[in-house]
């Protein structure tokens, strides 16, 4: 079941991300980092009701935010879907004991879906480029690479850009 964080999920969410982080690390993957995510990073996701967590039987097995707000970071990146409302996807982890079970497809899906009954253009989201599994993921799943984007604080290799279309820019656009 996907359903909205709350306050008293982040001490879970810390530890299935500094799971996540530690995978990560065992495969020579070094995107996140004791710096990165955040305890202020998912307090701010929650403040902004963007932050969604993922239960299988009780248990919390992922995690995402879906956020309106583009990052900083973002701004040089030449977007196929313009200016208009976007999407954005961070932090997804999946605890490592659940990897390879589909969670990480049922959080994109639902990604998607509430971005399109939205009425958002397209979903963006970075993923590392050291981190060959999540590129083949995203690019299966048809997001196009678009460009790179630096976090110093997290690593010294680029993490890739990526974009999903939704629907065309004109599609929302009434006929003249």
């Amino acid at each position: 079941m996907i359903r909205p964080a709350k306050l008293t999920d982040i001490p879970n969410i810390l530890s299935l991300t500094k799971a996540y982080a530690a995978d990560l690390c065992r495969k020579g993957i070094y995107q996140w980092n004791e710096k990165y995510p955040s305890r202020e990073a998912f307090n701010v996701d929650l403040a902004r009701g963007e932050l969604w967590v993922l239960e299988q039987k009780g248990r919390l097995v992922g995690c995402m935010a879906l956020s309106k707000v583009m990052d900083a970071e973002y701004r040089d990146v030449e977007w196929i879907g313009g200016t208009g409302d976007n999407r954005y996807v961070h932090r997804l982890a999946i605890h490592p004991e659940f990897q390879g079970q589909g969670y990480a497809r049922q959080l994109m899906d639902y990604a998607e879906a509430r971005a399109r009954s939205e009425g958002a253009v397209s979903i963006r989201l970075d993923t590392f480029s050291q981190n060959n599994r999540n590129q083949r993921f995203y690019e299966q799943r048809g997001y196009t690479r678009l460009g790179s984007v630096y976090f110093p604080q997290q690593s010294s290799y680029p993490f890739y850009c990526y974009e999903l279309l939704l629907s065309s820019p004109c599609e929302s656009s009434p006929e003249p």
